[in-house]
């Protein structure tokens, strides 16, 4: 086996060089103890990059044979934990080249023939994100049923809806866990059409320019499943942009964003429904903690920590796009920042639909088959707190609206019977018969039945409406959307 660059001064670049790399710059420039995590897609890339060559008769089918076996070496070795990253070898790309050449000699070298760490590392990160995108597609999935799940239980139980925080009308518990479901659908929607964009292959976009090898740039595409709908192969048509385009990062950070603002929204309910002056709710004791001097408390620290880490997730959004804001074409050495905030940003979003999902739908008892300890719904309390409020009084001047009074006119009278009514600290429908004639002399019997709550939830009867019927319609459409 012959000796390569590496083993002289541990760099790809050492014989221009008069003088080594001093340590600090060596830790300040290396990314190898972050993107490290890229190992696999960077074999994966690899061997779809040796196959192609051999293929085109650019190495010979013996390079290819040692290049297959010192990958599978490589793998096993990081597999087992027994792979030496070096911080001298500064990256993933490197370490792994270092250790191939290692193993098999000159065809170590011959790899990176008609490509260089530009597009490599712009492949490498597409191959992962898109893998990492389809494990989050699955954990939406997954949270979406908890919450439809949780929906089919309480279709009948009644709460207050809220606008400006204010009690405004009547609501199925069941219609407002489902406005969740269609925002996790959207976040859905959003990243996979981000997956699309991402399926893109830069490889064999060299360094900036191209490359002058005969590469069949769609073979390795197909090889690595960067393909349409129809299976025809996604390359990028520019090889500047190819090395240089982070905005499938940029778009992906964006997607996580806006799905841990959906979450954020979520647990600030969360968090205002377990409290006492609430009671709506409450979650397993494995999701909240103790205070260090109350010990009557039960905090909700996993709704609070994920509507914090929201910003974190909002600010990582914010610095890519910065990053990227002043870069000339084409690589610059700014795109290492890239990893970092896109990592985190996929770790922070994958555990916290993880957490909310089992939060929310429960753990599964092996010996039942059944899901146990999710969200505890206290069907009283919400009712109670929807007859605080005057709910039903926009059904009351639809009422009147029926009986040939107009809106505007209906409204001002329902106006002096909540007046009232609060002055007898009363419901509306308590309010009597008499009293509400009164106000208008249209009013029938029949007012009572539009004044409660029950019949209130009955009468929105409508698409996307809250009416029981309408609620078991959508989650039958959800359950056979999530199958």
């Amino acid at each position: 086996m012959s000796t390569n660059q590496f083993d002289k001064k541990s760099e790809a670049w050492s014989a221009l060089f008069s003088e080594p790399m001093s340590d600090l710059v060596k830790r300040y420039t290396a990314s190898v103890f972050f993107d490290k995590r890229l190992w696999l897609a960077d074999i994966t890339g690899s061997l779809a990059h040796a196959e192609m060559l051999s293929a085109q008769k650019i190495i010979g089918a013996q390079d290819l044979a040692d290049i297959q076996r010192g990958m599978a070496q490589i793998r096993s070795e990081i597999e087992a934990g027994s792979f030496e990253w070096k911080l001298d070898l500064e990256d993933v790309h490197l370490n792994i080249e270092a250790r191939l050449t290692q193993l098999v000699g000159d065809a170590g070298k011959r790899l990176h023939t008609g490509r260089s760490r530009n597009d490599q590392v712009a492949t490498d990160v597409r191959l992962w994100l898109r893998g990492e995108i389809d494990l989050i597609t699955n954990l939406l999935v997954e949270l979406q049923t908890a919450l439809v799940d949780v929906a089919e239980k309480n279709v009948e139980v009644i709460l207050p809806g809220f606008t400006h925080l204010q009690v405004a009308q009547p609501v199925s518990f069941a219609h407002h866990l489902l406005a969740y479901v269609e925002m996790f659908a959207r976040d859905a929607e959003r990243l996979a059409d981000v997956r699309r964009r991402t399926n893109r292959l830069p490889l064999g976009s060299a360094a900036l320019a191209g490359t002058t090898y005969p590469l069949d740039r769609e073979r390795v595409a197909v090889s690595l499943g960067m393909v349409d709908d129809q299976g025809v192969a996604q390359v990028c048509q520019n090889s500047l942009d190819g090395v240089s385009d982070r905005d499938f990062a940029i778009e992906f950070t964006a997607a996580a964003s806006l799905c841990m603002v959906h979450i954020s929204r979520f647990s600030e309910e969360l968090i205002l429904w377990m409290s006492q002056n609430f009671g709506f709710v409450k979650i397993a004791d494995r999701f909240t903690t103790g205070s260090s001097i109350m010990p009557q408390k039960k905090n909700p620290d996993v709704p609070e920590l994920a509507r914090g880490k929201t910003g974190r997730v909002v600010g990582h959004l914010m610095g890519l796009i910065t990053l990227m804001k002043g870069q000339p074409l084409a690589y610059n050495k700014d795109n290492q920042e890239d990893k970092e905030p896109l990592f985190d940003t996929v770790d922070t979003l994958k555990d916290t639909l993880r957490i909310f999902a089992e939060m929310v739908g429960g753990q599964l008892n092996p010996a039942t088959g059944a899901k146990e300890g999710g969200i505890t719904v206290n069907a009283v309390a919400m009712e109670e707190a929807a007859k605080k409020g005057y709910a039903t009084a926009t059904d009351l001047a639809d009422y009147l609206v029926k009986k040939g009074l107009p809106f505007r006119d209906a409204h001002e009278t329902v106006a002096h019977a909540v007046k009232a009514a609060t002055s007898h600290a009363c419901d509306l429908s308590e309010l009597p018969l008499t009293v509400l004639q009164g106000f208008n002399a249209s009013i029938e019997k029949d007012v009572y039945e539009c004044l409660s709550l029950r019949g209130s939830l009955n009468a929105r009867n409508t698409l996307g409406g809250t009416a029981p019927a309408q609620v078991l319609t959508q989650i039958a459409r959800h359950r056979a959307r999530l199958a």
